[in-house]
């Protein structure tokens, strides 16, 4: 979790290890078949009314943004897995709810002598004020 998630007293919900399965990389072998991307997705949301009502209306449902960014993602050719990180960003933060968004994103044995690269992003909602674009 990184300081700004951190810092922060709201909830969270989390996906783990989401595989999705996408054309990506700037190399031409990378670009003529799908390859696994692994997704840990943090969203930050205040579950203090879910957490009384026991209303999914209160709450995000994950499930459904799960789709929504195997959607996206699986019918993407980005050169950058950067991209591809917005772009998942861009798709959670439409969410009314989520306040700010953490995506990991890491593509196992693309580099020799290591088990996998990636990159981290925080990204947070215009509605909180600090919108990073």
């Amino acid at each position: 979790m990184t300081d700004d998630m951190a810092t922060s007293p709201r909830d969270r919900i989390f996906i783990r290890d989401l595989v999705i399965r996408c054309i990506i990389g700037v190399d031409e072998h990378e670009r003529r078949e799908k390859q696994n991307v692994v997704a840990q997705i943090t969203l930050q949301v205040d579950l203090r009314k879910a957490g009384r009502t026991d209303a999914l209306t209160d709450s995000v449902d994950y499930s459904a943004l799960k789709k929504q960014i195997l959607g996206v993602a699986e019918n993407s050719k980005y050169h950058l897995i950067e991209a591809l990180a917005q772009r998942i960003a861009d798709e959670c933060l439409k969410q009314e709810r989520v306040e700010c968004v953490e995506v990991i994103l890491e593509k196992p044995g693309v580099l020799r002598f290591a088990r996998t690269v990636g990159v981290q992003i925080v990204r947070r909602s215009n509605r909180t004020g600090d919108a990073s674009k």
